[in-house]
């Protein structure tokens, strides 16, 4: 059993994962960010934005699963990019050089990254090795993943997994689309022939699981499912499970008007990316095709 410290605990992700390692019989703990008084004497705390970190209680860990980050939701204005940007720099850098000069650090870290890494690629299929993309999204990206490397020099396994569209009902991008979905107003967006590279959150937690134990894994690491669709299968799909239409577009120049950049860079874009790595292993998806993924969504409590 293992000792594990997870950052982004309070998340969709960093939950079902803390639960379900709890579940295992290994040891979980959350390291929060630092609120003052609020704090409670027992917590581990950090506070990337001014570099304090409770260094001398991160010893002993046998691994740490960093996943927090500022959410991407929302008009990208100035201030707004500063923070997913830098939520994401600057806090992976203050934990990974930490990590590196502890007496006792963890054997394993898995950093959370994005497939917003790969940019919009149209057709082309990426995997593990496929080149950086360009856009705000894949900057970041890129340099989120370039900021655990002090981790790796010191010794320590990282991974870092490329989280594909996390298909939950309990939050993230698919309730946001069930309203609309439900009232027969969905459909394709922009052409809808834009890939979404989507993973089930439970296979998402498995992937972590695996993550923690096999030594196989180690550097980016495609988190998505095998069956990634166009942004039209992915309407007609979850329209037909809902027993509804969908038929109803929503044009590019509505998505750019309702949202900007954001809208621009997460619906009307994509890449279709492939999980070789995980392939490679033998990791066995519990939800492979969309279908299934999403009657899991839409089964949780």
């Amino acid at each position: 059993m293992k000792k594990v410290l997870i950052t982004g605990a309070s998340g969709l992700v960093g939950r079902a994962v803390s639960d379900a390692l709890r579940a295992d019989g290994h040891t979980v703990e959350p390291m929060r960010r630092a609120s003052g008084s609020a704090d409670s004497g027992s917590a581990i705390t950090w506070d990337p934005a001014s570099g304090r970190i409770d260094r001398d209680r991160l010893d002993g860990f046998d691994a740490v699963v960093h996943l927090a980050g500022e959410s991407i939701d929302g008009r990208w204005t100035a201030a707004k990019r500063a923070r997913i940007r830098d939520s994401r720099v600057v806090g992976t850098r203050l934990l990974c050089e930490t990590l590196a000069g502890l007496n006792s650090p963890p054997s394993t870290l898995i950093a959370a990254s994005a497939i917003g890494f790969y940019g919009n690629r149209g057709d082309e299929v990426c995997d593990e090795s496929s080149s950086a993309g360009n856009g705000f999204l894949a900057d970041v990206a890129e340099r989120w993943e370039a900021t655990t490397s002090p981790a790796l020099e010191a010794g320590i396994r990282t991974v870092n997994l490329r989280i594909g569209i996390v298909l939950s009902s309990r939050g993230g991008a698919l309730p946001r689309m069930l309203l609309p979905f439900r009232l027969g107003l969905g459909g394709p967006v922009g052409s809808g022939r834009q890939y979404w590279s989507w993973i089930a959150l439970d296979d998402l937690v498995g992937i972590v699981r695996t993550a923690l134990d096999d030594r196989r894994l180690i550097g980016p690491v495609n988190a998505v499912a095998p069956g990634a669709v166009r942004q039209r299968e992915f309407a007609t799909t979850l329209a037909r499970l809902l027993r509804r239409p969908s038929f109803m577009p929503l044009p590019a120049f509505a998505v750019r008007a309702m949202l900007g950049e954001m809208g621009d860079a997460l619906l009307l874009t994509g890449a279709h990316v492939v999980p070789k790595k995980l392939t490679e292993i033998g990791f066995e998806f519990r939800h492979p095709d969309l279908a299934s993924a999403l009657r899991a969504a839409l089964a949780e409590r």
